[in-house]
């Protein structure tokens, strides 16, 4: 099995994550985020520069995600977060939109920005298999 795509092809399934940052006092801070994802396991969306997020991984760029949580399946992921803008964030934004139409109204809030997120481990479990499927990857 090819594991990477099998990862991707469940990732793209899913059109929520819970994503984790960690405040300068070092308190962790969780949200519900609408994502998109690219051929290489980056994940990318977009957030005001007022959110609490924003400001963690300005000083903090290390992120973790849960994706999927229905049918005892999930992936754990974590990466580095980069802010990106102009003409690099275009193509990231066009698969955004495709996968979350209703995030392009966002699009020209003066406060709006994205990240794109490079993973560094993922890890997927099924435990409704028996015995329960579990595997990672590390990038």
């Amino acid at each position: 099995m090819d594991k990477k795509r099998f990862i991707l092809d469940f990732i793209k399934k899913h059109e929520l994550a819970v994503i984790a940052t960690v405040s300068n006092e070092g308190k962790p801070e969780d949200a519900v985020i609408g994502f998109g994802e690219t051929s290489k396991l980056e994940l990318f969306f977009g957030t005001y520069k007022t959110s609490r997020k924003y400001k963690n991984l300005k000083s903090n760029p290390h992120t973790a995600f849960v994706i999927g949580w229905e049918d005892g399946q999930t992936v754990q992921y974590e990466g580095m977060a980069e802010e990106v803008t102009g003409e690099v964030a275009q193509p990231y934004k066009d698969l955004y939109f495709a996968k979350n139409p209703g995030a392009q109204r966002y699009e020209n809030h003066p406060d709006q920005t994205y990240f794109k997120v490079t993973p560094r481990w993922i890890r997927f479990s099924n435990i409704q298999k028996d015995p329960e499927e579990v595997f990672e990857i590390e990038l």
